[in-house]
């Protein structure tokens, strides 16, 4: 977790799907939070990639409405993690990201339909195919938003997906002179938005609106901290 060991094998593992949001049962990849310490840390090792994984949708009828829209919201950042960086004309790489955005748009707006077999099985295929690899390959990326929910998480046990939903906007302001042309492709591509000098701005509104609409706060005030403290405790 720290760096100070290397992992060179581990047992064989596979995966039984049952909450989908962060694609675990198809990656290299954990985060483990300890609270005694308030921290939470990614681990990555190809060593401990399931060699198999079954994705049965029938398992998501008994998790709560709370943990299905975590799953969107989380698997939407790790598309735009991967997605909302710097352009380099990989058409197959963004045209991916894109359909998976827009899918997860059109879960989100058809949330009322979740008890639906379709529903639920497009929802746990984009969950796998936002964090697998493919999306990633070849192109930039910027996990900062995850780095900084992490904190809000291990600090305040805010879930990790609403920790997303509460930094990925104001980050993305604070980012926008270097992710201006994603944005925009976003912002037409996804959500169909007219091109104009504020594109990239009305962008960022349409995803706080996509939490919005979901339910999802994205101010940590909402959660009863406040910002001055947490940007003294991070």
């Amino acid at each position: 977790m720290i760096g100070k060991h290397q992992v060179t094998e581990a047992t064989p593992l596979a995966a039984i799907l049952t909450l989908p949001a962060t694609g675990s049962e198809s990656n290299m990849g954990a985060v483990i939070t300890k609270a005694e310490t308030q921290d939470k840390l990614p681990f990555m090792s190809p060593a401990v990639q399931p060699k198999f994984a079954v994705l049965d949708p029938d398992v998501m009828k008994t998790l709560p409405e709370r943990q299905l829209i975590n799953g969107i919201v989380d698997a939407w950042v790790h598309v735009c993690e991967q997605y909302i960086t710097l352009p380099t004309g990989a058409m197959v790489q963004d045209g991916y990201a894109e359909t998976l955005l827009k899918t997860l748009k059109t879960l989100g707006e058809q949330f009322a339909e979740r008890d639906d077999d379709q529903w639920r099985a497009n929802l746990m295929w984009s969950a796998n195919q936002a964090l697998n690899g493919l999306i990633g390959s070849g192109v930039p990326h910027d996990w900062a938003t995850h780095m900084i929910g992490h904190e809000l998480t291990a600090l305040w046990g805010v879930d990790h997906a609403r920790s997303l939903a509460i930094i990925q906007p104001s980050l993305l302001r604070n980012q926008m002179q270097f992710k201006r042309a994603k944005l925009e492709q976003m912002g037409r591509n996804v959500f169909g938005l007219e091109s104009g000098d504020d594109l990239a701005e009305r962008t960022i509104e349409a995803i706080e609106a996509f939490y919005h609409q979901l339910g999802v706060a994205t101010q940590l005030d909402n959660y009863g901290e406040s910002r001055e403290q947490a940007i003294d405790a991070i």
